[in-house]
């Protein structure tokens, strides 16, 4: 929140009428919405401190603004420390295992710049495809360890800054009245409170840790079968669970890739969202962009009525953080003046530049990464309501994901899948076979993946349900104890993946990053009543549209979810998934 709404919402006159009206509430008769709005903005000036004394107030503003300015270098330091590392490589030979795609982006970077061989970065489109295909064992092991420890260590360590950030907002949560940060941080959202939160991690835990363990027990066998040496070790996972995985479903990456140009895929995302929900995306190039690469949409339903401008920017640059998120450079809301302004969103991606050679084309997880963003986009795109607070993603936290996730339901759906995938040089469909092979791998690893989630979820929640911090944390043991119970492969000293864990120390998710699981609960029991009743089934889309994405935070979740399910959402489907 900027400092100016902050030092807004301190004021003392401005607080006493809100909660002389608050006070009043139930003599106003008021709407669902207003009643909702004033239920909100109380509890935004409560949470922000506007019913502390003088000095508590002085006290709360001083960490707030500390605490900015400590997230932001937290963020400058994970972005200068994965800039800094790079991997140039200019014998041939070491260069084995690696796809034509991964080594003409390679030989690409290293042209823009201004040299020669393979140039690999920790920017994922490089990094990822590098550890899932490189033999090279030494190079893997290399570029794992840079990963891991970015930030850890050197000129651009986050140290002392997680410690303090942790500090702070501890201080902050006791000035409220709050046992810890995380109860602070939950107590409005769909989960209400920490140990709801600690129930369900843990339950999936308890299912999800033994599926784990057999997928690492079989791919350690697997490696062993194909000589590796020695213990399998996380620099190994990526390259023998791919092999494995093309071996056994005959797919890989590199054979998708070509049937998922990114332009393709665009194109394909626009014609789901017409399907579902009428609309329709018209280039609008008469507007200004940011940057040369960055494209814009005028959204519409199909009577003309304009509901949104849409930017789309794809690919990485230095100056841009890794990773893939939507925002809204404005949200949809009514003025003062009684006039409706419609959203302006952006969706943001890391994608594979076009290279000299070849067009972007896509991983099969970058084809879902961008519907799971895109389903984001809807929920803003598609917002209905007065107050800008109340429409869009402006919903608790741990709800914000069902529109995102289900999205990536129909990457695997035969029906989908089908109708856009095919070979940007030959233009041939995908072939059935394929698309079978696809659908069937879907839940590949899912109990490694599904554990490597809640190992992010359970230190988050680790990090903030605990007191003030000495200085002097060793930021890596606490990491390791918190995260010991989610462990399936060899742990390795000097590494620590929370000194770049943005989600949570400067991106808005702490206390919060469970939420993915949670919502994963929720979308998995939506994405059930589309299966029976049809992947484009209109009646179900339009109740998913009209109790869920247009109507943003204007009731509380499980009412919400309610509406639309006609009951609470259960486990089991997702459960299912991963047996």
């Amino acid at each position: 929140m900027p400092l100016l709404l902050r030092i807004q919402l301190l004021q003392e006159k401005l607080f006493e009428r809100v909660k002389a009206v608050y006070e009043a509430k139930e003599s106003l008769n008021l709407n669902q919405e207003d009643a909702k709005l004033l239920e909100e903005t109380y509890k935004s000036f409560a949470n922000n401190g506007a019913n502390l004394n003088k000095e508590q107030k002085e006290e709360f503003a001083k960490i707030r603004q500390e605490l900015d300015l400590t997230q932001l270098k937290f963020g400058e330091n994970v972005l200068a420390a994965t800039n800094a590392f790079t991997l140039l490589v200019t014998d041939s030979t070491e260069l084995e295992g690696l796809p034509d795609f991964v080594l003409e982006a390679a030989a690409f970077e290293a042209k823009q710049r201004d040299t020669s061989g393979w140039l690999f970065t920790l920017q994922y489109p490089s990094y990822g495809p590098f550890m899932q295909y490189s033999s090279n064992r030494a190079l893997k092991e290399q570029m794992y360890k840079a990963y891991q420890t970015r930030a850890f260590g050197g000129e651009f360590d986050n140290r002392e800054n997680i410690i303090k950030i942790l500090n702070l907002r501890d201080r902050m949560a006791h000035l409220l009245g709050y046992k810890n940060y995380a109860e602070y941080a939950t107590f409005d959202r769909m989960a209400k409170s920490p140990a709801a939160v600690e129930e369900l991690l843990q339950n999936l835990l308890d299912k999800a840790k033994p599926l784990a363990l057999r997928d690492v027990k079989e791919i350690s066998k697997y490696a062993k079968e194909n000589g590796l040496q020695g213990e399998l070790m996380p620099w190994d996972f990526s390259y023998y669970s791919e092999k494995l995985k093309k071996e056994r479903y005959e797919i890989s990456d590199e054979m998708l890739k070509p049937y998922f140009k990114l332009d393709n895929v665009e194109k394909a995302v626009f014609a789901l969202a017409d399907s579902l929900y009428g609309l329709k995306f018209i280039p609008a190039e008469d507007l200004p962009v940011y940057h040369k690469d960055v494209r814009v949409y005028d959204v519409q339903e199909e009577s003309g009525r304009h509901l949104a401008l849409l930017y789309l920017d794809f690919f990485p640059r230095e100056s841009k953080r890794g990773g893939a998120w939507m925002t809204e450079f404005s949200g949809q809301h009514f003025n003062a003046e009684g006039v409706e302004e419609r959203p302006i969103v952006s969706l943001v991606m890391n994608f594979s530049k076009p290279t000299e050679n070849e067009p972007s084309l896509l991983t099969f997880d970058e084809v879902s990464t961008f519907l799971h963003e895109f389903g984001h986009a809807l929920h803003g795109m598609l917002a209905e309501g007065h107050y800008g607070s109340l429409t869009g993603t402006n919903v608790a936290r741990d709800f914000v994901e069902l529109p995102s996730q289900i999205m990536e339901n129909w990457a695997t759906e035969e029906e989908y899948l089908a109708t856009f995938a095919k070979h940007y040089k030959t233009g041939e469909i995908i072939p059935d076979d394929l698309v079978k092979k696809i659908v069937d791998s879907k839940y590949y690893l899912s109990g490694y993946y599904c554990l490597g989630q809640l190992r992010y979820g359970i230190t988050d929640m680790e990090w903030h349900m605990h007191g003030q911090f000495p200085a002097e944390t060793d930021v890596e043991s606490f990491e390791k104890s918190a995260s010991a119970k989610t462990a399936v492969l060899p742990s390795l000293p000097g590494v620590c993946f929370s000194t770049a864990f943005s989600h949570i120390f400067t991106g808005g998710y702490a206390a919060g990053y469970y939420s993915y699981k949670w919502a994963e609960v929720l979308e998995a029991d939506a994405f059930e009543l589309f299966k029976e009743k049809g992947i484009f089934n209109k009646e179900i889309s339009h109740r998913f549209r009209d109790q869920i994405l247009s109507r943003g935070g204007i009731e509380d979740a499980d009412v919400l979810y309610r509406n639309f399910r006609g009951r609470d959402p259960k486990t089991d489907a997702l459960i299912n998934k991963m047996k």
